[in-house]
C-alpha cells in the first residue's frame, strides 16, 4: 500500500519508491491510543495501512472537538507542530485497533536535502493539506450538517459505520440527538 501510495505522486523511479518504504517502521496502535498528544512535538509522519483515527482539541471547557479523521491510505502528522517544531495543539487518537507505517522527520529532512524530487513531494503534501483544511472551512461555512454527513458517506462509506457517534457529532458539529434525525432522514 505504501509503494502504491508514492506511485501515485509520479515523483519516484520504481527503486527509489522500494527504497523509500524500507525507511518506513511498522507500529500498531491499539484503540483509544493516542499517535500525537496536544503539547508534545510532532516529530514523524505516519502512513495509515489499517484503522481509522480522528484529530480532537480540548476546549477551556474541558469538551472535546473533533475536527478531522483520517483513514487507510491517507497520510497523518500534527502538520503545524512537524513543519514548526513546537508542541502540538491537537490530538491524534485511534478510534480503532490500527497499523501505521511512520518515518521520523530527521530522515525526511535527510531526504530531502539528497534528492530534490523529495522537496517537490513536501511542496504536493503541503498543497493537499492547504486544499483539505480549505475544504473543510467551507464545509463548515456553507454546507449544513446532512450535507457535511453526506459528504463522509460518499467519501468513506466503509468506515463511516465504525466512528462513534460522539465524535461524528463533533465533527459535524451537532447534538448526538440531531445526528440521529439525520441518519434516519437519509436512511428512507
Amino acid at each position: 500500500m505504501i509503494q502504491q501510495f508514492f506511485q501515485n505522486f509520479n515523483l519516484f523511479s520504481k527503486n527509489e519508491i522500494e527504497h523509500l518504504s524500507t525507511l518506513f517502521s511498522e507500529i500498531k496502535l491499539s484503540k483509544n491510543d493516542f499517535f500525537v498528544k496536544e503539547g508534545e512535538k510532532c516529530k514523524e509522519i505516519a502512513f495509515i495501512q489499517s484503522g481509522i483515527f480522528r484529530s480532537f482539541y480540548t476546549s477551556d471547557e474541558g469538551k472535546d472537538n473533533t475536527y478531522c479523521f483520517r483513514f487507510p491510505n491517507d497520510l497523518m502528522a500534527s502538520y503545524s507542530s512537524f513543519i514548526s517544531d513546537k508542541p502540538s495543539i491537537e490530538n491524534m487518537q485511534a478510534i480503532s485497533d490500527a497499523t501505521l507505517f511512520v518515518i521520523k522527520k530527521e530522515k525526511i529532512q535527510e531526504l530531502a536535502s539528497e534528492n530534490p524530487k523529495w522537496s517537490e513531494f513536501l511542496r504536493m503534501i503541503a498543497e493537499q493539506e492547504y486544499l483539505e483544511l480549505e475544504k473543510r472551512f467551507f464545509q463548515l461555512q456553507r454546507d449544513s450538517a446532512a450535507q457535511r454527513y453526506d459528504f463522509l458517506i460518499e467519501n468513506q462509506p466503509n468506515y463511516i459505520q465504525q466512528i462513534p457517534l460522539q465524535h461524528l457529532a463533533s465533527y459535524l458539529g451537532i447534538t448526538q440527538r440531531h445526528l440521529s434525525r439525520i441518519r434516519k432522514e437519509i436512511s428512507f
